[in-house]
């Protein structure tokens, strides 16, 4: 039972730390900035309006992709829906918030990294980010025995 018991502690301190390490991350400067943004986009009026206008062209052009190339409108109806998404990428708030969101999430596959890579550096990383994905783990392949698809640097 003391090796029971050893690991339990373990464990505890492991939970104890990884608590901190998550308070840690809220009171970044990262997690600041996409929160105050987060809230910007939330309460401007002309990126609500957006918001809808966007959800139903893309449900427009989700019905005309039911049939591809082939229907009449898919080519309208991706334009709209093209068309109102860069409507919404010039709009500063939304432009500062896709950014903060992007460093945010560097700071946390960065963290994921470095815990990962303390254990083992075979251990693979999910990104968000395809380029850094590169279709393969840092050691060349995966441990499966393919390339990894999901993401893992």
């Amino acid at each position: 039972m003391a090796v029971t018991e050893a690991q339990t502690l373990d464990m505890s301190a492991i939970l104890m730390q990884a608590y901190d390490l998550g308070d840690m991350i809220k009171s970044s400067a990262e997690t600041a900035e996409f929160l105050y943004w987060k809230q910007r986009i939330d309460q401007d009026t002309q990126v609500s309006g957006l918001v809808r206008q966007f959800d139903k062209k893309k449900e427009l052009f989700e019905e005309c992709q039911r049939f591809g190339h082939f229907h009449p409108d898919y080519h309208a109806a991706l334009g709209q829906v093209q068309e109102i998404q860069n409507q919404l990428d010039s709009l500063e708030s939304v432009r500062r918030f896709k950014l903060a969101e992007e460093r945010l999430d560097n700071l946390l596959y960065s963290i994921s990294q470095t815990i990962a890579h303390s254990v083992s550096d075979t251990i693979k990383v999910p990104s968000n980010d395809p380029l850094t994905s590169g279709g393969s783990c840092s050691t060349g392949s995966c441990s499966t025995g393919g390339s990894c698809s999901g993401g893992c640097s």
